[in-house]
């Protein structure tokens, strides 16, 4: 998995005051499947980024690709 995509992950997550557990409750996944992403293990499916983009309120792009 991308190590910028972990990291934005987190970033985005802390900067939204959300524990994992909270954001991983909004996407209807266990908690360590969040996890999971944020250390690079796995990676969300296409329809999980729209839903952390909404989520996290943030573009595809800049959570994908941007420096958070």
């Amino acid at each position: 998995m991308d190590i910028k995509l972990c990291n934005n992950l987190k970033s985005v997550r802390a900067e939204c005051g959300l524990t994992q557990k909270q954001v991983a409750d909004k996407l209807g996944v266990v908690e360590s499947c969040y996890a999971n992403w944020e250390q690079g293990r796995t990676s969300p499916n296409v329809d999980m980024l729209r839903k952390l983009g909404e989520i996290f309120n943030i573009s595809l792009d800049d959570l994908i690709n941007g420096d958070l």
